[in-house]
Formats: structure tokens, sequence, C-alpha cells
């Protein structure tokens, strides 16, 4: 795999729907068991990556968000995040991917903003993370569906304290820009990325596409750092007919259309998450492979 670094500000490029979404179609609990999926059913796992690359997305995003050690020990499996990296990257690479990237959500932690003592045991928990990833091959880390700027500044803080590795960073926002904690804004979180060392500053909404491509514009200006741009399909609904507020992303073939204003608008990765399907991603892959990143900010 090539360094991925080596193309931020350049082509466009599209990361893989949630693997969740086909392995519900499956019958797999994917409310409890989304993790351990990678060891019991390894070849469904790969299927759905596969439905992506074959899709055209460019990184295939690994089944490993709920790898950190409190999440884990939910579900009994405290001792196995080193397995489950090793397992789901393993069925990543098979596919011979341009990139990977190991996915970590929030830990789920209480957060007590204003104590130290539970900002280093949440900062632990990315940790022991990023720490299960060590040996491995993949090309950055992507902290992903947070939704306050201390438990991203705790996340960004414990890679960084492991790992000099790429680091993708994404906070939900509604169609107001507000987080999903309701009290802060994509520009404090897009402060706590610039600050804490986020190689790519991103969000993810499910609002429709001119509040999205709004966000875009506002995470473009807040630094040199390349964009991603994840759309939130709340329900794959092609009798739909049209797109409403509530609804916004029915179908893959809106999404072609968002895959133009996004990247006009400095997004350089493209994700469709939620109850995305995999031909969501050939979506966005077929309007966007083959141009270059849309950023005056940024110098050749």
């Amino acid at each position: 795999m090539p360094d991925i670094a080596l193309r931020f500000h350049k082509d466009m490029l599209v990361l893989s729907s949630p693997v969740a979404v086909v392995l519900a179609r499956q019958g797999f609990d994917v409310e409890h068991d989304l993790e351990f999926a990678n060891l019991v059913e390894p070849e469904a796992v790969r299927d759905a990556l596969r439905l992506n690359k074959m899709a055209g997305a460019q990184c295939l995003v690994a089944n490993t968000e709920g790898i950190a050690p409190a999440r884990l020990a939910h579900r009994g499996m405290e001792d196995r995040a080193a397995e489950i990296v090793r397992t789901g990257l393993s069925l990543a690479r098979e596919l011979k991917s341009q990139h990977v990237l190991v996915e970590i959500g929030p830990c789920g932690l209480p957060l007590d903003a204003a104590s130290k003592s539970s900002l280093n045991e949440n900062r632990d928990q990315y940790a022991r993370a990023a720490h299960a990833c060590d040996g491995q091959e993949f090309d950055a880390f992507f902290l992903n569906g947070f939704a306050n700027p201390a438990d991203l500044k705790c996340a960004l803080m414990g890679v960084r304290q492991v790992s000099g590795a790429p680091v993708f960073a994404s906070v939900d926002v509604d169609a107001d820009g507000m987080l999903a904690d309701g009290r802060h804004t994509l520009e404090d979180a897009l402060a706590v990325m610039v600050d804490y060392e986020a190689s790519v500053v991103g969000f993810a909404t499910a609002a429709p596409l001119d509040a999205a491509v709004t966000f875009a514009r506002r995470a473009s200006g807040a630094g040199r750092l390349p964009v991603l741009a994840q759309l939130i399909v709340r329900e794959h609904n092609p009798k739909q007919g049209d797109v409403t507020h509530e609804n916004p992303y029915y179908c893959p073939d809106v999404l072609v259309g968002a895959a133009v204003q996004l990247r006009a608008a400095g997004a350089q990765f493209l994700r469709a998450a939620g109850a995305a399907t995999p031909a969501y991603a050939g979506a966005l892959a077929a309007a966007s492979e083959g141009f270059d990143v849309v950023r005056s900010d940024v110098e050749e």
C-alpha cells in the first residue's frame, strides 16, 4: 500500500461504506457483535469489503470501530483487541486495496472535561486501542463518530502518544453545525483537530446537501489540512422518489451530484455512512475518480 499522506491535496478518494449494513442483511447482530464478526464470520466481513472495492472505493475501512478496551469489556472481549485488529486488517489487505484505515470510535466512558483523572482515563483508552495496532500494516487511523471536542481531544492525544501514523478525525454534526452533545459547534471540533495533530479533518452529517457543502467549506477554512466529508444515509429507500429533509440521501444516485458539490467545496475524502450500501460508495467513486482536489489555499 502506498503512503496515503503522499496523496493529500491531490486526487479525490472514497472510503468504503460501513460493513455493518451488509452483515445485518445476513442476520448478524451488529449491535452487539460487530467486531466479533472478524473472528467468527471473516468471509462475510471480507465480502462486504470486497463489494466496496468492486464499487470503486480506494480506501477500505477495517472493521475495528469498537476496539477501545471499555467497549470490548462490555462484550467480554477485553483481551482480544489485537486479535480483532490483526484479523480485520488482514481481511482488508487480502483485497489489495490502495489504502486501509483502522477505525476507532468513542470509548464510551463517562467524561468530565474538568477532571484530570477522567481525561487521563479516556486518553488511555485510545492509547491502548492504538497499541493494539502495533506491528500491523495500515495507512492511517480513523477516529470516527465523536460527539464532543473533549473526547476527541483525548482520542487524538492517546493515539499520538503511541503512533506517528496519519490520523483522520471526524465528528457528527446536525443541520445547524452542532455536535451531537448539543453544546459545541463544528468549529470547536475543528480547532481540536488542528491543535492536536489530526492529519485529515472531517465531519459526518445526515443534513441535506446544501448544509453538508457548507460544512465542507468551513472545514477547508480551518487550516491547510485535507477534508473528509461523510454523508449519513438514514434509510436506503429508492421508492422514496425524491430528496426529503428527513432522508436526503435515499438512494445512491443522489450521491453523484453530492460528490461534485463536495469536491467543489474543498473535500478530498468522501464517504457514505449510516445505512449506506456499497452502491453508495460506487456512486461517490464514479463521480469523483480521476479528479483532483479543489483547494485554492493549498499550493501545488
